[in-house]
């Protein structure tokens, strides 16, 4: 994993703006968020997305087409990383699962088939959000 140091100015503010929300961000709602730090135009904050993906400090939703910080820092060993994303507050939860992400390696392997990537994203309603309705 890289250090936050090796990070340029943008890629720390926008890496900063995901650590401190609770849930996704899209690349805009990040730019509004940075404005007043000097970040101008929605391709620094696309810039330094793509550079933290390919860190690995953070994560795109594909679903929302939005942005989360990475919460393990190892979870990308496992190849299998998905998110509970509740439908009604917006919290996000990492896990990975040894269990789903074997049955998927076999099935990958019985069909020849090369798995770059696999992100599962279930949403639903979390307890806080069941509990308050």
């Amino acid at each position: 994993m890289t250090s936050s140091s090796s990070l340029t100015k943008n890629q720390k503010l926008v890496l900063d703006a995901l650590e401190k929300e609770k849930g996704p961000l899209s690349a805009y709602s990040i730019l509004d968020r940075l404005r007043d730090d000097g970040l101008r135009a929605p391709l620094q904050v696309y810039r330094a997305l793509d550079k933290l993906l390919d860190l690995q400090l953070v994560h795109r939703l594909e679903s929302l087409n939005a942005f989360v910080a990475c919460a393990h820092p190892h979870c990308h060993a496992s190849h299998m990383i998905a998110f509970g994303i509740c439908e009604t507050c917006g919290q996000v939860w990492e896990f990975s699962d040894d269990v789903v992400r074997d049955r998927l390696m076999g099935w990958a392997e019985s069909h020849d088939f090369k798995p770059s990537k696999t992100t599962i994203e279930m949403k639903g309603v979390c307890a806080d959000c069941r509990a308050a309705g």
